[in-house]
């Protein structure tokens, strides 16, 4: 058994809202471990609906801003700025700013359709 795993090209995830996911380690592209660790751009305009998800998620905003929504409370986070969302928070993220959002987001366990539970 190798002691790493080098990934030089990402798995796009293909999706219809204009959102690009470049997932370098998880379980759509190179399957080690129980994490995710994914590149995203999304437009301005994006949104996605409210999840529970079962995994931690860490998102790291490397360019423009991201909102991120919880029950009765909503959080701008900006360039440099990071999260943790816990698992079984009620969340939903979007961008409803003029300018594309770039983040990495890093899931523990792995993103997983399955895991994300969406309302």
């Amino acid at each position: 058994m190798s002691k790493y795993v080098i990934q030089k090209n990402p798995f796009i995830v293909q999706r219809d809202d204009g959102k690009l996911i470049e997932e370098y380690f998880g379980k759509a592209s190179k399957d080690v471990g129980d994490f995710s660790v994914a590149h995203m751009i999304a437009p301005p305009g994006w949104s996605e609906p409210f999840q529970i998800p079962m995994f931690d998620e860490i998102t790291y905003i490397i360019k423009g801003k991201k909102q991120v929504e919880f029950d009765n409370e909503t959080i701008f986070l900006e360039k440099g700025e990071s999260i943790c969302v816990n698992k079984g928070a009620r969340v939903r993220y979007s961008n409803p700013f003029n300018e594309e959002v770039e983040y990495v987001s890093f899931c523990v366990p792995a993103f997983k359709l399955d895991r994300v539970n969406r309302e």
